[in-house]
Order: structure tokens, then C-alpha cells, then sequence
């Protein structure tokens, strides 16, 4: 599990980086949901595929077997509701922290984590809208959510 995290890190980090821009973490109380995006959608068939800010399928035909969708939420959220046309996914999350020159890395100890990145396995099925949605551990206690068709 460590080392999928670590690759999971790196593949991502530059879509993080390049997403959030140069933010860095406060001392403040735990921050309120702010985004929630899919970054990217992973089968054998097609590799990784990028997803752009307001992209509402993929590209790629990912129908198959073993089928991964990465999620960045960033703030903190309460509980996450996942599901692939209405049926519920198991995913995984590992903390993402902010270090000085505003970069998202793997989270260290000293490191204020500033949100979560999931990685959910569509554990055999084939295709359909994939949502995400979570709400604020605090004020405002907005809810924030995410949908993508995943062919």
C-alpha cells in the first residue's frame, strides 16, 4: 500500500501543483471544502488519462477490468459519498500536504495536511457516471461535488 501511495504522489503531484497554484497552508482551524475535482482516470487499456476542469466524459474507452478514478479534495470533508451509477466504490485516500513554495506533496510529520487525494477502484465494472460529493467538516458546511461519464 505505501509504495502505491508514493507512486500515486508522484504521478500526481503536478496536476496538484498546477491546480491549486501556489497555496500555502495556515495554522487556522481546519479548512472548509474548497474543491473537489477527478484528475484522472487509470485502465490498462488507456494508461492514465488527464482530466480537464470542466471535462464531462473521458476520451479514452476505458471499459475493462480494474478501472481506477483519482480524486483531490481540497479542505476537509465530513464523509465522502462515492458511486459509479448510483452503486457504491471503495477507495482509498492518503493526505496531500502544502510545503513553503506552495507544492503538494505526500504528507511528513510537521506537515499541515490541506486536504485528501482518493483512489477508487470501479472493482470490475465497465462504465458509467462516476460521482463524488462531501460536505464541510465546518462552516460553512457547504457541500461540494463531482461527476464524470467514465467510458
Amino acid at each position: 500500500m505505501y509504495c502505491m501511495n508514493k507512486r500515486l504522489i508522484t504521478v500526481l503531484g503536478v496536476s496538484i501543483a498546477l491546480l491549486l497554484g501556489a497555496h500555502t497552508a495556515s495554522a487556522a482551524s481546519a479548512a472548509p471544502l474548497s474543491q473537489v475535482k477527478v484528475l484522472k482516470v487509470e485502465s490498462p487499456g488507456c494508461g492514465f488519462e488527464d482530466i480537464a476542469q470542466g471535462q464531462e466524459q473521458t476520451r479514452c474507452n476505458h471499459s475493462g477490468p480494474n478501472i481506477k478514478v483519482y480524486v483531490l479534495e481540497v479542505g476537509y470533508g465530513r464523509s465522502a459519498h462515492v458511486g459509479l451509477d448510483g452503486f457504491e466504490v471503495n477507495g482509498t485516500r492518503t493526505p496531500v500536504c502544502a510545503f513553503d513554495n506552495g507544492n503538494l506533496t505526500e504528507c511528513t510529520v510537521g506537515k499541515k495536511t490541506v486536504g485528501y487525494l482518493y483512489v477508487f477502484d470501479l472493482a470490475g465494472k465497465q462504465e458509467g457516471t462516476f460521482t463524488f460529493s462531501n460536505t464541510s467538516i465546518n462552516a460553512p458546511g457547504n457541500t461540494l461535488s463531482t461527476q464524470l461519464y467514465i467510458k
